[in-house]
């Protein structure tokens, strides 16, 4: 039993920042490697950032400069800092996270529902 659940979207406008979190609960012995993903209407899935367990972190070549990933390892919480934000920032931003649980030996990887980001011009 794992959960992912995000939170901090909302609606900003072009410039502003926006921090979302991403807290994953359960059965874990360790979560590894977290990644936030987007989705525009009618537009691929992409990869936003990721972060290592040791805190090797890359970024979308969009977001480089202006977001920041990062992640307690105590209470296996997420975050992404974006600052500058553009309106084709916008979408649905889902957190997802590689685990290792419990009840069972290696990995299995899980999304959140995801939070709705808006950017206005």
């Amino acid at each position: 039993q794992v959960q992912l659940v995000e939170s901090g979207g909302g609606l900003v406008q072009a410039g502003g920042s926006l921090d979302l979190s991403c807290v994953t609960s359960g059965s874990i012995l360790r979560v590894y490697t977290v990644a936030w993903y987007r989705q525009a209407p009618g537009q691929q899935r992409e990869l936003v950032a990721r972060i290592t367990r040791d805190l090797i972190r890359d970024y979308h070549d969009s977001v480089k400069g202006r977001f920041t990933i990062s992640r307690d390892n105590v209470m296996n919480i997420a975050y992404l800092r974006m600052n500058s934000l553009k309106p084709e920032d916008t979408g649905l931003y889902y957190c997802n996270a590689d685990v290792q649980e419990t009840d069972r030996e290696g990995y299995r990887n899980y999304w959140g529902q995801g939070t709705q980001v808006t950017v206005s011009s």
